[in-house]
């Protein structure tokens, strides 16, 4: 039997990068997975696709996190279709921010909304929908523990809250015995990271130097670590930072 085989999983930020990869690992795993989305219906349609050639389940869901109630209409286009959710990836975020210099409020404002305020209260909204002993997920970066980016301030501060998050909040579930963790990526081959690994000649080289192995990371590579994270063996796992930067961090 798969080891998700009967399990609801909603991933956010499921059309493209890390999120597509986690999604579709959690299909193949078993899992019906809705696949979240905030405006790219097209690439949420995509990773459904996918889910469902490789023999799995799925759905589309939208809801623009920028926006107020968002959770809450998330978890309304969540309930036509699913009556209860086993395993909560909260991976959509913006993904980088401009130096402090350069930013401006408005930039500031957005990107803690979609980071930070969204998996609060999509959380807050989701707890009663969360089945006893599921699994939460929440999707970190290595810079909330390293300053190699500082020009990326912003962005690493709200993973910084987000772990905050993760760690509190599994207090809060862990009676019912649900876990929560982060699992923080370093540099991860998507579109999102295409102008560092591909805009100037040494780009790959430099970004595979601040590995420990000696290379980019893909999806895959982290969706694996995911899928380890919502299955009945990391029981005993919870509140914790799991580094999945391929070593950047040494």
């Amino acid at each position: 039997m798969s080891a998700l085989a009967g399990r609801t999983a909603l991933v956010t930020g499921a059309g493209r990068g890390i999120g597509r990869g986690i999604a579709e690992r959690l299909g193949r795993d078993g899992a019906r997975v809705a696949v979240h989305y905030g405006s790219n219906e097209a690439a949420a349609k995509d990773t459904v696709a996918a889910i469902e050639a490789a023999g799995g389940s799925a759905f589309a869901i939208r809801a623009d996190l920028r926006a107020p109630g968002a959770a809450e209409t998330l978890w309304e286009e969540f309930d036509r279709h699913a009556d209860g959710l086993d395993v909560l990836v909260n991976n959509a975020g913006i993904g980088s921010t401009r130096p402090i210099g350069e930013m401006d409020e408005a930039e500031y404002d957005a990107v803690f909304t979609v980071n930070v305020k969204a998996p609060f209260f999509i959380l807050k909204h989701g707890m009663g929908r969360l089945r006893d002993g599921a699994r939460v997920v929440n999707i970190s970066s290595g810079l909330a523990r390293t300053a190699v980016m500082p020009d990326n301030m912003a962005y690493a501060m709200t993973k910084g809250a987000l772990d905050v998050f993760s760690r509190d909040l599994s207090k809060v579930l862990g009676a019912r015995g649900i876990t929560v963790n982060s699992v923080a990526p370093g540099i991860i081959d998507t579109d999102n990271t295409a102008a560092l690994l591909h805009g100037s000649p040494d780009g790959w080289e430099r970004a595979a130097a601040l590995s420990a192995l000696g290379g980019v990371g893909t999806p895959a590579e982290v969706a694996d670590v995911v899928a380890f994270l919502a299955s009945r063996e990391s029981r005993w796992i919870t509140g914790s930072w799991v580094d999945a930067t391929g070593g950047s961090l040494t």
